[in-house]
């Protein structure tokens, strides 16, 4: 799905300002990112495979919800909030099973998915644009709510490897249960309420007798009575773990660079990802179009976006080439590009600002490796899903805030100058902590070695 495509049609369907309108496509990309534990928790219990045709419907059912929204406000929860989370589902569902498969060539398995969204936002774009003319926005998105529910047969292709933890959880309660049942048969007498002494029992005793006062079955006494038990030792079990992750998360944030990281991505997110939304608005604004190109500048984006991945990508495997300093530059010419984009006078200028936004939009391939540099394989996972929180709100708020800028002065120019701002000083920052200057005093203390692992679940999670 292409929001910038839509996101005029929106604009002229419900007369809203562009703040408002902007949360749309603001929370369809963010709301994934901050709901990715969920999505991750959801795929490592119930399976790839249910999640995926489970997404289908959740994507699908929220395309066509969306072509019945009365205005802004259900399309915010329609469009924004259920698409965005089916999509969230979807793509940790796809890169937890292509990690499954793939050991050798992960790496390259990875990269060509996520090549694939960048193609697939190109056709689409142009390809929602032809079913606009054609048959309006409501049936845009009805034969595009259509087109995916084949996600549910893509998800049918993908046979696990391993077995989900809710149906081994299920597996293990139903041999209990079978094993109860016996032991209850064979060996326990029925119990009787009258031959309980209530005036020897205590006060936990006498909460036992009234939960079996309840039931005459032993066996579901005995079922609740241990259900009880086992939820209050997974609650003292679980005390440590989340005792080492706020340990853990506190370490990190004691680290210059990667707190410096956080910032950038922030603010990175909230400068560089509104052009997306808003392109086609400003050629069409400023009148630089009249909504009938060929390409669609969002197009152009997400194509360039596809080639700086790759182009990126090769350059991080090379041995003289410093992955931080490399991100950074991106930021800062992202930078750049977002503040020339006000003065650009016609069509093919945009064109070619839209297309190196998006080839430096390709710098998501290498942020792993960048997060990995900065804090060691060890807590990659952790510390990448606090980074993608922090972009996740990004990209929640910065298209809201480009709008309202827009509805306040009626010009693109000063929201892209803010923009552009943003993402220069999540570039400077980013710099500055990134110095040796500052690491001198710390020589004892090099940062670990990276070590790459074979861990599925480790790097699935990642990713």
């Amino acid at each position: 799905m292409s929001v910038g495509v839509l996101y005029p049609e929106w604009l002229d369907t419900f007369r809203q300002g562009k703040g408002m309108t902007a949360w749309v496509g603001s929370l369809v990309s963010g709301i994934g990112l901050i709901a990715s534990p969920i999505c991750s928790a959801c795929v490592t219990n119930f399976g790839v495979r249910p999640v995926t045709v489970f997404s289908g419907v959740v994507v699908s059912g929220g395309l066509m919800l969306s072509a019945f929204a009365p205005n802004v406000q259900f399309l915010i929860f329609s469009y924004g909030i259920v698409v965005g989370m089916g999509c969230g589902l979807v793509y940790a569902a796809t890169v937890t099973i292509t990690c499954q498969y793939f050991d050798k060539r992960r790496g390259l398995a990875l990269g060509i998915i996520t090549t694939g969204t960048s193609v697939g936002g190109f056709i689409c774009a142009t390809f929602q644009q032809v079913l606009v003319e054609l048959y309006g926005l409501e049936g845009c998105l009805l034969i595009m709510g259509a087109l995916t529910l084949n996600i549910m047969a893509c998800g049918g292709l993908m046979r696990p490897l391993n077995v989900p933890e809710y149906f081994l959880k299920q597996k293990a309660a139903l041999e209990r249960t079978t094993e109860l049942k016996k032991d209850t048969h064979h060996e326990k007498p029925p119990i009787k309420e009258e031959s309980i002494n209530k005036n020897t029992l205590s006060s936990v005793e006498k909460g036992l007798t009234v939960l079996m006062s309840d039931t005459k079955d032993p066996l579901s006494y005995e079922n609740s009575f241990q259900g009880r038990s086992s939820l209050v030792k997974m609650i003292k079990n679980n005390k440590h773990t989340y005792s080492k992750y706020i340990d853990t998360t506190a370490e990190l944030l004691e680290d210059r660079v990667f707190v410096a990281l956080c910032m950038a991505i922030f603010l990175f997110d909230i400068g560089a990802f509104p052009p997306v939304l808003f392109m086609e608005d400003v050629a069409r604004s400023s009148g630089h179009s009249d909504g009938t190109c060929l390409v669609p500048l969002v197009s152009i984006v997400a194509i360039m976006t596809g080639v700086g991945k790759l182009v990126l990508g090769v350059l991080t495997d090379l041995k003289f080439v410093n992955s931080l300093y490399l991100y950074t530059f991106t930021i800062l010419g992202s930078g750049i590009a977002l503040l020339i984009t006000p003065i650009a006078n016609n069509y093919a200028a945009l064109a070619v600002l839209s297309g190196v936004l998006g080839f430096f939009s390709g710098n998501w391939s290498i942020f792993p490796y960048v997060t990995t540099k900065i804090v060691g394989m060890d807590r990659l996972t952790h510390a990448y899903g606090i980074l993608m929180f922090f972009g996740g709100f990004g990209i929640v708020l910065g298209p809201p805030v480009v709008g309202w800028i827009y509805d306040c002065t009626e010009s693109y120019d000063l929201a892209f100058f803010f923009s552009g701002a943003c993402v220069l000083l999540a570039g400077f920052s980013l710099l500055l902590a990134a110095l040796p200057c500052w690491d001198k005093p710390k020589k004892d203390h090099p940062r670990p070695d990276i070590k790459y692992t074979n861990n599925c679940d480790k790097v699935a999670s990642v990713a």
